[in-house]
Protein backbone atom coordinates (compact mmCIF):
# COMPACT_ATOMS: atom_id res chain seq x y z
CA UNK A 1 0.00 0.00 0.00
CA UNK A 2 3.06 2.26 0.17
CA UNK A 3 2.59 5.25 -2.10
CA UNK A 4 -1.18 4.96 -2.28
CA UNK A 5 -2.44 4.50 1.27
CA UNK A 6 -3.84 7.39 3.28
CA UNK A 7 -2.44 7.84 6.77
CA UNK A 8 -2.92 10.19 9.69
CA UNK A 9 -0.47 11.01 12.47
CA UNK A 10 -1.73 12.42 15.76
CA UNK A 11 0.90 13.87 18.10
CA UNK A 12 3.88 15.70 16.61
CA UNK A 13 6.30 15.70 19.53
CA UNK A 14 10.01 14.93 19.34
CA UNK A 15 9.14 11.38 18.26
CA UNK A 16 5.96 11.83 16.24
CA UNK A 17 7.20 14.73 14.11
CA UNK A 18 10.02 12.78 12.40
CA UNK A 19 8.02 9.52 12.34
CA UNK A 20 5.25 11.24 10.38
CA UNK A 21 7.93 12.67 8.13
CA UNK A 22 9.24 9.21 7.29
CA UNK A 23 5.74 8.10 6.32
CA UNK A 24 5.39 11.11 4.04
CA UNK A 25 8.77 10.33 2.48
CA UNK A 26 7.54 6.80 1.74
CA UNK A 27 4.67 8.28 -0.26
CA UNK A 28 1.81 7.94 2.19
CA UNK A 29 -0.94 10.52 1.72
CA UNK A 30 -0.56 12.20 5.13
CA UNK A 31 -2.84 14.26 7.35
CA UNK A 32 -1.50 15.38 10.73
CA UNK A 33 -2.98 16.69 13.96
CA UNK A 34 -1.29 18.17 17.01
CA UNK A 35 -2.74 19.88 20.05
CA UNK A 36 -0.58 22.90 19.19
CA UNK A 37 -1.75 24.01 15.75
CA UNK A 38 1.50 25.83 14.99
CA UNK A 39 3.34 22.54 14.99
CA UNK A 40 0.99 21.00 12.42
CA UNK A 41 1.55 23.99 10.16
CA UNK A 42 5.31 23.70 10.55
CA UNK A 43 5.17 19.97 9.78
CA UNK A 44 3.09 20.63 6.65
CA UNK A 45 5.69 23.17 5.59
CA UNK A 46 8.51 20.67 6.06
CA UNK A 47 6.72 17.71 4.47
CA UNK A 48 4.03 16.97 1.94
CA UNK A 49 0.71 16.59 3.74
CA UNK A 50 -2.45 18.16 5.10
CA UNK A 51 -3.45 19.34 8.56
CA UNK A 52 -6.67 18.75 10.50
CA UNK A 53 -8.43 20.60 13.31
CA UNK A 54 -9.36 17.46 15.30
CA UNK A 55 -8.16 13.86 15.57
CA UNK A 56 -11.45 12.68 14.06
CA UNK A 57 -10.97 14.86 10.99
CA UNK A 58 -7.37 13.71 10.65
CA UNK A 59 -8.50 10.07 10.77
CA UNK A 60 -11.32 10.47 8.25
CA UNK A 61 -10.67 8.28 5.22
CA UNK A 62 -7.27 7.09 6.44
CA UNK A 63 -6.17 3.47 6.18
CA UNK A 64 -3.71 3.83 9.05
CA UNK A 65 -3.94 6.24 11.98
CA UNK A 66 -0.89 6.67 14.20
CA UNK A 67 -0.84 8.20 17.67
CA UNK A 68 2.18 9.23 19.73
CA UNK A 69 1.26 11.32 22.75
CA UNK A 70 2.19 11.56 26.44
CA UNK A 71 0.32 9.10 28.64
CA UNK A 72 -2.91 7.12 29.14
CA UNK A 73 -5.06 10.21 29.62
CA UNK A 74 -3.53 12.00 26.62
CA UNK A 75 -4.18 8.93 24.49
CA UNK A 76 -7.81 8.67 25.56
CA UNK A 77 -8.29 12.38 24.83
CA UNK A 78 -7.23 12.03 21.18
CA UNK A 79 -8.85 8.64 20.54
CA UNK A 80 -12.20 8.72 22.34
CA UNK A 81 -15.20 11.06 22.17
CA UNK A 82 -16.88 12.90 19.32
CA UNK A 83 -13.65 14.51 18.12
CA UNK A 84 -11.44 11.48 18.82
CA UNK A 85 -9.76 9.38 16.14
CA UNK A 86 -12.10 6.39 16.52
CA UNK A 87 -15.10 8.60 15.67
CA UNK A 88 -13.60 9.54 12.33
CA UNK A 89 -12.16 6.19 11.21
CA UNK A 90 -13.60 4.26 8.30
CA UNK A 91 -14.49 0.54 8.70
CA UNK A 92 -11.41 -1.69 8.66
CA UNK A 93 -8.95 1.13 9.37
CA UNK A 94 -6.09 0.45 11.78
CA UNK A 95 -5.18 2.64 14.76
CA UNK A 96 -1.52 2.16 15.71
CA UNK A 97 -0.53 3.67 19.04
CA UNK A 98 3.15 4.43 19.65
CA UNK A 99 2.63 6.05 23.06
CA UNK A 100 4.16 4.31 26.07
CA UNK A 101 1.07 3.55 28.14
CA UNK A 102 -0.33 0.95 30.51
CA UNK A 103 -1.31 -2.42 29.11
CA UNK A 104 -4.77 -1.77 30.55
CA UNK A 105 -5.51 1.19 28.27
CA UNK A 106 -4.14 -0.73 25.28
CA UNK A 107 -6.58 -3.59 25.89
CA UNK A 108 -9.38 -1.11 26.55
CA UNK A 109 -8.88 0.64 23.21
CA UNK A 110 -8.44 -2.67 21.39
CA UNK A 111 -11.89 -3.78 22.54
CA UNK A 112 -13.43 -0.40 21.79
CA UNK A 113 -12.01 -0.39 18.27
CA UNK A 114 -13.08 -3.98 17.64
CA UNK A 115 -16.67 -3.18 18.68
CA UNK A 116 -16.74 -0.50 15.97
CA UNK A 117 -15.36 -2.72 13.19
CA UNK A 118 -11.94 -1.10 13.53
CA UNK A 119 -8.50 -2.45 14.43
CA UNK A 120 -5.97 -1.42 17.09
CA UNK A 121 -2.31 -2.16 17.74
CA UNK A 122 -0.34 -1.07 20.80
CA UNK A 123 3.13 -0.44 19.40
CA UNK A 124 5.47 1.47 21.73
CA UNK A 125 8.94 2.23 20.43
CA UNK A 126 12.51 2.34 21.68
CA UNK A 127 15.43 4.24 20.23
CA UNK A 128 14.77 7.79 21.36
CA UNK A 129 14.66 10.98 19.33
CA UNK A 130 17.71 9.99 17.30
CA UNK A 131 16.09 6.68 16.39
CA UNK A 132 12.94 8.48 15.28
CA UNK A 133 14.86 11.01 13.20
CA UNK A 134 17.02 8.34 11.55
CA UNK A 135 14.19 5.86 11.00
CA UNK A 136 15.91 3.32 13.24
CA UNK A 137 13.33 2.66 15.95
CA UNK A 138 12.53 -0.69 17.54
CA UNK A 139 8.77 -1.26 17.47
CA UNK A 140 7.19 -3.81 19.82
CA UNK A 141 3.55 -4.48 18.95
CA UNK A 142 0.56 -6.14 20.53
CA UNK A 143 -2.58 -7.15 18.67
CA UNK A 144 -3.95 -9.47 15.99
CA UNK A 145 -1.57 -11.12 13.51
CA UNK A 146 -3.57 -10.15 10.42
CA UNK A 147 -3.77 -6.51 11.50
CA UNK A 148 -0.05 -6.44 12.28
CA UNK A 149 0.75 -7.88 8.84
CA UNK A 150 -1.21 -5.09 7.19
CA UNK A 151 0.36 -2.35 9.29
CA UNK A 152 3.94 -3.60 9.36
CA UNK A 153 5.07 -2.04 6.05
CA UNK A 154 3.93 1.37 7.29
CA UNK A 155 5.77 1.01 10.60
CA UNK A 156 8.90 -0.02 8.72
CA UNK A 157 9.06 3.53 7.38
CA UNK A 158 10.70 4.47 10.70
CA UNK A 159 11.39 1.11 12.35
CA UNK A 160 14.52 -1.00 11.85
CA UNK A 161 12.92 -3.84 13.85
CA UNK A 162 9.13 -4.23 13.91
CA UNK A 163 7.94 -7.26 15.88
CA UNK A 164 4.59 -8.64 16.99
CA UNK A 165 5.04 -9.63 20.64
CA UNK A 166 1.63 -11.21 21.25
CA UNK A 167 -2.01 -10.22 21.77
CA UNK A 168 -3.27 -6.79 22.76
CA UNK A 169 -1.17 -5.31 25.56
CA UNK A 170 1.93 -7.39 24.77
CA UNK A 171 3.63 -4.45 23.10
CA UNK A 172 3.25 -2.28 26.18
CA UNK A 173 4.39 -5.08 28.47
CA UNK A 174 7.51 -5.54 26.36
CA UNK A 175 8.22 -1.80 26.55
CA UNK A 176 7.98 -2.11 30.34
CA UNK A 177 10.68 -4.79 30.25
CA UNK A 178 12.78 -2.42 28.13
CA UNK A 179 12.45 0.43 30.65
CA UNK A 180 13.11 -1.85 33.65
CA UNK A 181 16.36 -3.00 32.03
CA UNK A 182 17.43 0.54 31.16
CA UNK A 183 16.80 1.82 34.69
CA UNK A 184 19.16 -0.63 36.34
CA UNK A 185 21.71 -0.33 33.54
CA UNK A 186 21.96 3.47 33.73
CA UNK A 187 22.41 3.35 37.49
CA UNK A 188 25.20 0.79 37.10
CA UNK A 189 26.87 2.87 34.39
CA UNK A 190 26.62 5.99 36.59
CA UNK A 191 28.26 4.21 39.50
CA UNK A 192 30.98 2.79 37.25
CA UNK A 193 31.85 6.17 35.72
CA UNK A 194 31.79 7.85 39.13
CA UNK A 195 34.08 5.13 40.51
CA UNK A 196 36.50 5.61 37.59
CA UNK A 197 36.72 9.32 38.33
CA UNK A 198 37.32 8.79 42.04
CA UNK A 199 39.98 6.18 41.23
CA UNK A 200 41.89 8.69 39.13
CA UNK A 201 41.38 6.77 35.87
CA UNK A 202 41.03 8.25 32.41
CA UNK A 203 37.28 7.85 31.99
CA UNK A 204 37.35 8.02 28.19
CA UNK A 205 40.03 5.34 28.07
CA UNK A 206 38.02 3.19 30.48
CA UNK A 207 35.02 3.46 28.16
CA UNK A 208 37.15 2.58 25.13
CA UNK A 209 38.32 -0.60 26.85
CA UNK A 210 35.24 -1.92 28.64
CA UNK A 211 32.90 -1.14 25.75
CA UNK A 212 34.70 -3.89 23.84
CA UNK A 213 33.75 -6.48 26.45
CA UNK A 214 30.77 -7.81 28.37
CA UNK A 215 29.89 -4.39 29.86
CA UNK A 216 29.04 -2.93 26.44
CA UNK A 217 25.60 -1.40 26.00
CA UNK A 218 23.75 1.26 24.01
CA UNK A 219 23.78 3.47 27.07
CA UNK A 220 27.54 3.13 27.44
CA UNK A 221 28.18 3.87 23.77
CA UNK A 222 25.79 6.83 23.59
CA UNK A 223 25.84 8.31 27.09
CA UNK A 224 29.11 7.32 28.79
CA UNK A 225 31.20 10.27 27.58
CA UNK A 226 28.52 12.90 28.19
CA UNK A 227 28.08 11.52 31.71
CA UNK A 228 31.80 12.00 32.35
CA UNK A 229 31.44 15.62 31.18
CA UNK A 230 28.35 16.23 33.31
CA UNK A 231 26.23 17.01 30.24
CA UNK A 232 22.57 16.10 30.63
CA UNK A 233 20.54 18.81 28.86
CA UNK A 234 19.30 16.57 26.04
CA UNK A 235 17.76 13.17 25.37
CA UNK A 236 14.98 11.17 27.06
CA UNK A 237 13.72 13.30 29.94
CA UNK A 238 13.65 12.19 33.56
CA UNK A 239 9.96 13.17 33.75
CA UNK A 240 9.18 10.71 30.95
CA UNK A 241 11.24 7.95 32.53
CA UNK A 242 9.46 8.37 35.87
CA UNK A 243 6.14 8.14 34.05
CA UNK A 244 7.29 4.90 32.40
CA UNK A 245 8.69 3.41 35.60
CA UNK A 246 5.44 4.24 37.37
CA UNK A 247 3.62 2.15 34.77
CA UNK A 248 6.11 -0.70 35.31
CA UNK A 249 5.72 -0.63 39.07
CA UNK A 250 1.92 -0.53 38.85
CA UNK A 251 1.88 -3.50 36.47
CA UNK A 252 4.24 -5.39 38.79
CA UNK A 253 1.77 -4.88 41.63
CA UNK A 254 -0.84 -6.60 39.47
CA UNK A 255 1.24 -9.52 38.20
CA UNK A 256 3.34 -10.18 41.30
CA UNK A 257 6.75 -9.41 39.78
CA UNK A 258 9.36 -8.04 42.17
CA UNK A 259 11.17 -4.89 40.99
CA UNK A 260 13.37 -3.77 43.91
CA UNK A 261 16.07 -2.11 41.79
CA UNK A 262 13.50 -0.41 39.55
CA UNK A 263 11.71 1.02 42.58
CA UNK A 264 15.02 2.29 43.98
CA UNK A 265 16.10 3.91 40.70
CA UNK A 266 12.67 5.53 40.39
CA UNK A 267 13.35 7.24 43.72
CA UNK A 268 16.79 8.32 42.52
CA UNK A 269 15.09 9.99 39.55
CA UNK A 270 12.75 11.69 42.02
CA UNK A 271 15.83 13.25 43.62
CA UNK A 272 17.07 14.40 40.20
CA UNK A 273 13.71 16.10 39.67
CA UNK A 274 14.03 17.81 43.06
CA UNK A 275 17.39 19.20 41.94
CA UNK A 276 15.82 20.78 38.88
CA UNK A 277 16.59 17.97 36.47
CA UNK A 278 13.08 17.11 35.30
CA UNK A 279 14.00 17.66 31.65
CA UNK A 280 17.52 16.23 31.89
CA UNK A 281 18.44 13.03 30.08
CA UNK A 282 18.02 9.83 32.07
CA UNK A 283 21.81 9.55 32.33
CA UNK A 284 21.60 12.39 34.87
CA UNK A 285 21.54 9.75 37.63
CA UNK A 286 25.27 10.50 37.62
CA UNK A 287 24.44 13.89 39.22
CA UNK A 288 23.45 12.22 42.47
CA UNK A 289 26.88 10.58 42.78
CA UNK A 290 29.03 13.55 41.79
CA UNK A 291 27.25 16.18 43.93
CA UNK A 292 26.88 16.52 47.67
Amino acid sequence: MTGSAKAAFIGLGVMGYPMAGHLAARGYDMTVYNRTAEKTKRWAGDHKGATAATPAKAAAGADFIFTCVGNDDDLRSVVLGETGALAGMKPGAVLIDHTTTSAMVARELYEDAKSRGLAFLDAPVSGGQAGAENGQLTVMAGGDEEVFARARPAMEAYGKAVTLMGPSGAGQLTKMVNQICIAGLVQGLSEGMNFAQHAGLDGDLVLDVISKGAAQSWQMENRGRTMLKGEFDFGFAVDWMRKDLGICLEEAENNGARLPVTALVDQFYKHVQARGGSRYDTSSLMMLLSQE
